[in-house]
């Protein structure tokens, strides 16, 4: 069974093309943290400090209507992938969104410090650096792009496509939220789909 730095060292090669020599650097940075179902991986207005890569599980981030006490899904993050609230972690800011965890997860983290460290050591770092913001902003772009153009069936096959065995993991009212509709609109797109296929 692949360790979990094996994993990640597959993960940054695939990604950004890390060799193992230069992956060498960080390997004394980087932590193991499992988190229960329900448990922060960010709270709301704290500064994110650790980049991750979900091993296993689902992520979500969230933020709260204040006038409703509603919680809407912005983002979610599974297997293979960073989890990170991105604006917050690069300025060192505080953070507008909880992310939290949906089920049994396990996430590889390093700290901010230590990747700034890696950026300056080697221009692989700084490439993988630059290859995390180029996604984390254009995965932004085609939120927001997605909310503003796209059909809600549009929004829901996207997901899919993203995340593709989110729908056995979550509870169905975690995906309305993130497709901004309500639960009997998303039980018609899904039966939409399934009478396509």
């Amino acid at each position: 069974m692949m360790s979990e730095i094996d994993f990640l060292k597959n993960v940054l090669k695939s990604f950004a093309g890390i060799e193992n020599d230069t992956f060498e650097l960080s390997k004394n940075f980087w932590h193991i943290k499992e988190y229960k179902k329900g448990e922060l991986y960010n709270d709301y207005q704290q500064v994110c400090k650790h980049l991750g890569f979900v091993i296993e599980g689902v992520f979500r981030s969230y933020h709260l209507v204040e006038s409703t006490g509603e919680e809407r899904n912005v983002f979610f993050y599974t297997n293979n992938q960073v989890v990170v609230s991105y604006a917050s972690f690069i300025h060192q800011a505080p953070c507008h969104f909880y992310t939290q965890s949906m089920a049994q997860s396990k996430v590889i983290y390093i700290h901010y410090d230590q990747l700034n460290q890696l950026y300056r050591q080697s221009h692989e770092w700084e490439r993988l650096g630059r290859l995390i913001a180029e996604q984390a902003s254009t995965f932004a772009l085609m939120r927001t792009e997605s909310l503003l153009f796209q059909t809600p069936e549009q929004r829901y096959l996207d997901l899919v496509y993203q995340h593709p065995d989110i729908m056995d993991r979550i509870p169905l009212y975690h995906i309305s939220s993130y497709l901004g509709i309500q639960g009997p609109s998303l039980s018609r797109i899904r039966k939409r789909i399934a009478e396509k296929k």
